[in-house]
């Protein structure tokens, strides 16, 4: 393996009732000033937005609502957040949503405390912040793992650009599977896809032979695939979401990364197709990953042949392709980018535009060229 260090600063509060006990221990820490922030309303509909909101007034919080964070945050609200955050004099930020909400807090957290445009200091001078208003994370829809890192994907429309911003890290994470009971089936399994993907991604990053993060990462896409069959005969399969659950905060709180580069090239296609499009993230992975694994299953036969067999039973390497792919259609997952339901027509024109635009990773099994990005994205859709 690779040399690293590895910290991990994120306390995990897990189980029902789990926010209580989080809030109780917590919050006592913190300042005053809580900065409330949640997406469209669904955690008022179903009730969470309530129970936390009681248990910040029993902790003597003074509440400030952050509203209205998209499913693809924008760099726009990620200012408009760091402008309440300084007027507000915000001593706490609390997210209360799935990965768009908790990606938009973490970069508001840090980009309140600077004097430079955040964005501006990582893509322009390379530096990046070490100090923030602090957060934490209700999840309320899991599968991206945003409670378990630091990295936010913010949409930069004014560049048309979407991709990582770091931010800071929540110090504390309540993952509480009550709270994901109300999310719509396919949401679900899109946000459980975008585990599968993050494992998948991981794994076929460059790495040595017999690397114990190669056989954590095939555990957590095995387990993530059962549990997803599981919610398939019965969607509100408790057990199963908490499982899937965890299987999201596994995939990205580090430990699938250490002593390894990773690969990435295909939420890096999809990113940067969420710049041009309003297209589900999960959703727009689904369709990549069969074709862009097609193109590259012969740079890596080993790893495909072990995913094929430890993860879907089968024999060979192109056999754990195609298998992925009946995955995704057992899902009811689309496969083709003409079915993402996208406001913004997915046209040949756009689809050359994500590929000249977005980034191209070295570290996979095989650099891509522009021009066959766009072969793959052709193929989709």
């Amino acid at each position: 393996m690779n040399s690293f260090t590895f910290s991990y600063p994120t306390k995990v509060y897990f189980g029902e009732g789990s926010a209580a006990q989080a809030f109780r221990t917590e919050l006592r820490k913190k300042g005053k000033t809580v900065l409330l922030a949640y997406g469209g309303g669904s955690v008022k509909k179903n009730g969470v937005y309530d129970e936390v909101k009681a248990l910040l007034k029993q902790a003597d919080k003074t509440i400030i609502d952050f509203s209205g964070i998209m499913p693809n945050p924008t760099y726009a609200k990620v200012q408009e957040g760091a402008a309440i955050a300084r007027e507000q004099h915000v001593d706490f930020i609390l997210a209360v949503g799935g990965g768009s909400v908790i990606d938009c807090c973490k970069v508001i957290s840090a980009q309140a405390l600077l004097d430079e445009d955040i964005w501006e200091m990582e893509y322009g001078k390379g530096q990046f912040p070490n100090a923030g208003i602090p957060v934490g994370a209700v999840v309320t829809a899991s599968g991206t793992g945003a409670e378990m890192n630091a990295g936010g994907v913010i949409t930069h429309e004014e560049k048309k650009w979407k991709g990582g911003i770091f931010g800071i890290a929540p110090v504390f994470a309540v993952l509480d599977p009550a709270y994901t009971m109300s999310v719509p089936p396919m949401q679900v399994l899109s946000g459980a896809f975008d585990t599968l993907s993050h494992a998948m991604e991981t794994y076929f990053g460059n790495s040595d032979q017999d690397n114990v993060s190669d056989d954590v990462a095939l555990a957590v896409m095995r387990n993530t695939v059962v549990n997803m069959r599981r919610l398939l005969k019965n969607i509100n399969d408790r057990q199963a979401r908490s499982n899937l659950m965890w299987d999201s905060a596994m995939a990205e709180n580090g430990i699938l990364k250490c002593g390894r580069l990773t690969d990435f090239q295909t939420h890096q296609i999809e990113h940067q197709l969420g710049a041009y499009t309003d297209c589900n993230h999960g959703q727009g992975l689904a369709v990549i990953h069969p074709v862009y694994y097609r193109h590259i299953v012969k740079d890596a036969p080993e790893k495909f042949a072990r995913l094929a067999k430890d993860v879907f039973g089968q024999d060979t390497a192109e056999a754990g392709v195609a298998a992925l792919e009946s995955f995704i259609k057992e899902c009811g997952l689309p496969t083709k980018l003409s079915r993402l339901k996208s406001t913004v027509e997915i046209t040949p024109e756009v689809l050359r535009q994500v590929a000249d635009t977005c980034n191209i990773i070295k570290a996979g099994p095989r650099e891509l060229s522009r021009d066959e990005i766009y072969e793959i994205l052709m193929e989709c859709l």
